[in-house]
């Protein structure tokens, strides 16, 4: 019999914990046992996965004795908080916050663009922000074939990336337009803004708080990212990140200047074997990818791919992918059965 291991999971209860235990059910992850983490007012809760019930615990750092892997979705805050203490635990951590990416100790990891950096860790490996997993899952084959010398993304992001909350409200707001009622917004462009925006009917330029020279932190995350994952600090990225009206699965328009010429068919061909990405691109029958399609799947969809006649090697993409699945839950899966390999 395979060895088994001990697995727990930190913000069970959120979207993207409930996402995380679904998905290590679908793989069949080899956990002989599965700890159920949140706060305390989440204790009164049981979650179901693979035919069991499971009660909900509060997360301390005793929770994790005897931890092996411990999935993390519950916030920058409660991850620096207890990442380190299951670590230390002798747990390996996979974190979904922004706690550690940029730790230059901790490695972030997209297991089709840098599996070697996960087995480098020091007890944490940090996921990435879902828009930047699907970017550069869809980058990298460009870059191995004909290096890369700028990228430029805006970003179509799912109100699902803002938690169940901010999709509640979202429904109940396009019920309300429909209706001619007054809307409410509590959760956008975040919870915590002086000023909130209605996302019905509407696109909000704005993903998390600003940070520097007009650039909001989602944007700074994926020009940031993207470097450390591919190993090019130097690499010219700029985005532009927009919260809009979709429930689930983010969206690019993704270009790209490379340093040697790649046909678009050239480039289509490369994508199509490339480690999860899936091409959808056949214009003539209006096939390309889209997020309702997307969503519920792992694969990185990418199609619209077209030469940019404005500069020298360049091509236009466009990108789609369940973020909640491929952007957070199925990535950190994806990190353990790395680890386990």
């Amino acid at each position: 019999m395979s060895k088994q291991y001990q697995v727990a999971v930190v913000g069970a209860t959120g979207i993207v914990g409930q996402k995380m235990v679904e998905v290590l059910v679908e793989r069949a992850f080899p956990f002989k046992g599965l700890k159920m983490l949140a706060s305390a007012r989440s204790t009164d809760l049981k979650i179901f996965a693979g035919g069991r019930e499971y009660p909900v615990e509060e997360a301390t750092p005793r929770s994790f004795e005897g931890v092996d892997f411990a999935f993390f979705s519950a916030g920058e805050a409660i991850s620096r908080e207890l990442g380190p203490e299951a670590a230390r635990r002798g747990a390996v951590v996979i974190d979904n916050s922004n706690a550690f990416r940029m730790d230059d100790d901790v490695p972030l990891v997209v297991p089709e663009v840098n599996p070697r950096d996960a087995f480098l860790h020091r007890g944490i490996v940090a996921n990435p922000n879902c828009s930047t997993i699907q970017m550069v899952v869809a980058l990298q084959p460009l870059y191995e074939a004909a290096g890369l010398k700028r990228v430029v993304a805006a970003t179509y992001q799912a109100v699902s990336g803002a938690g169940r909350e901010a999709v509640e409200e979202l429904e109940e707001q396009c019920r309300a337009s429909l209706a001619g009622e007054k809307t409410t917004a509590r959760y956008i462009p975040h919870k915590a803004a002086a000023r909130c925006h209605q996302l019905a009917f509407n696109l909000v330029p704005q993903i998390d708080v600003f940070v520097e020279d007009g650039y909001c932190k989602e944007e700074m995350k994926m020009i940031r990212e993207t470097r450390k994952i591919m190993g090019l600090p130097g690499l010219a990225v700029t985005a532009t990140t927009v919260r809009v009206p979709v429930i689930n699965g983010h969206s690019i328009a993704l270009n790209v200047e490379l340093d040697r010429p790649l046909s678009a068919g050239e480039a289509r061909e490369l994508l199509r074997h490339a480690p999860g990405v899936a091409v959808m691109d056949d214009p003539a029958a209006l096939v390309y990818p889209m997020p309702l399609e997307a969503s519920g799947g792992d694969a990185v969809c990418v199609g619209r791919i077209r030469p940019d006649y404005s500069v020298p090697h360049g091509l236009n993409l466009w990108v789609v992918a369940d973020n909640i699945r491929k952007g957070a839950a199925t990535n950190s899966i994806q990190i353990a059965e790395l680890l386990l390999s």
